[in-house]
């Protein structure tokens, strides 16, 4: 899936980017409206992720500038948080709206419930060994009943899930589901995950659990048995 990033902040926009590739995106970059239009007709895109404030034409009028060549999928970026830049900047076009600052995983999320309206068959509930994992309802089941999670512990969960038995280091979980802005410690990922694991005792034989690997990090371990 390809990727346009417009976006004026250099160290937003690298990390972003940085991110989504990780994550199996293929992104361009544009540090201005007028590149990010310019690359838009030169080449095909999937999604483009927009900041408002950028130099010379601001993300509004490059929102209706792109609406004008093409109807894919637009998520607007800002720093502002009023009704009034959500209102407008769907009514030029957007089809989703963040505020900054934002966690990775609510970039993702936003992204595949973007597509899943375009394609309902991608991006189903996924599903290990009676826990299942709704992304566009955020809910979690564990053979069959409802488990009630905080948003943050929904996001580290369907992080694990989406990377089985990949190994990722709390520095990681804390710059993809809290984001590079937060400025809290590791405890806050231990805290999480300890209270995961509570919600998702079962007496039931599971092939998959929350490691910890000491030293390093954490995984979801999912096995063959």
């Amino acid at each position: 899936m390809k990727l346009l990033i417009i976006e004026d902040n250099h160290s937003l926009r690298t990390m972003l980017s940085r991110f989504l590739r990780n994550e199996g995106y293929e992104v361009t970059e544009a540090s201005t409206g007028e590149m990010g239009v310019e690359l838009f007709i030169k080449h095909p895109f999937d999604l483009v992720l927009l900041d408002i404030m950028l130099p010379g034409i601001d993300g509004f009028e490059v929102c209706r500038k792109l609406r004008e060549l093409s109807m894919i999928p637009i998520i607007m970026i800002t720093a502002k948080s009023e009704d009034h830049d959500k209102i407008l900047g769907l009514d030029v076009g957007a089809d989703d709206y963040m505020v900054k600052p934002f966690s990775h995983q609510e970039v993702t999320a936003r992204i595949r419930a973007i597509m899943r309206r375009i394609d309902p068959q991608k991006n189903r509930p996924a599903k290990y060994n009676g826990l299942e994992v709704d992304a566009e309802q955020y809910k979690i089941s564990l053979f069959g009943k409802s488990i009630h999670v905080t948003k943050k512990e929904f996001e580290v969960l369907y992080h694990f899930i989406q990377h089985p038995n990949q190994l990722f280091t709390r520095d990681h979980l804390l710059d993809s589901v809290w984001g590079i802005d937060y400025y809290g410690d590791f405890r806050t990922v231990d805290s999480h995950i300890k209270r995961l694991r509570e919600k998702l005792k079962t007496d039931e034989k599971l092939n998959w659990q929350i490691k910890t690997v000491w030293g390093k990090g954490y995984l979801f371990e999912v096995t063959d048995t």
